[in-house]
């Protein structure tokens, strides 16, 4: 009886995974067929290709949908690293990387972001409108006095 159970554990669990591997890959197939896709030849070892069509055959999918979902997955790791994100500040700010380039690479609300920072520390004037003249005290400010904290 305990070996059927660990078997349908198993095979179960086996079943979840094909089938979240299945859906990845399709996904990113989806995901691939809104964009023009590019072929791309590369070599790699043979060791790696033949894992990889064993993988592929195994999932009942091809090599590249795999290839995808891998390449999308190591480019959201590491575009989500603290330390690819500092490299990319430092090159945009010392002017080797292009705004479209750093968006690209981190998207575009943390690019805006190093936008704003860079001309921050480049001293150049942000393009914002100059602030109303309200009294945002409605009357006459209170004034405090901070000299008896320092007798503390």
């Amino acid at each position: 009886m305990y070996i059927r159970q660990q078997v349908r554990t198993t095979y179960d669990h086996a079943v979840a995974t094909e089938t979240a591997i299945y859906l990845c890959a399709e996904l990113a197939h989806r995901m691939s067929a809104g964009n023009d896709p590019r072929r791309v030849h590369f070599q790699s070892p043979e060791y790696l290709v033949d894992r990889l069509d064993a993988i592929a055959e195994l999932f009942d999918t091809d090599r590249t949908d795999l290839l995808v979902e891998a390449i999308r997955e190591y480019i959201e790791e590491t575009a989500d690293s603290e330390t690819f994100q500092e490299l990319v500040a430092t090159k945009y700010y010392d002017g080797q990387l292009e705004f479209e380039t750093v968006e690209q690479l981190v998207g575009t609300e943390s690019a805006q972001r190093l936008r704003l920072l860079r001309a921050d520390l480049e001293g150049e004037p942000l393009d914002l409108a100059a602030p109303d003249d309200t009294d945002i005290y409605d009357g006459e400010a209170t004034a405090v006095d901070t000299a008896g904290d320092d007798e503390r």
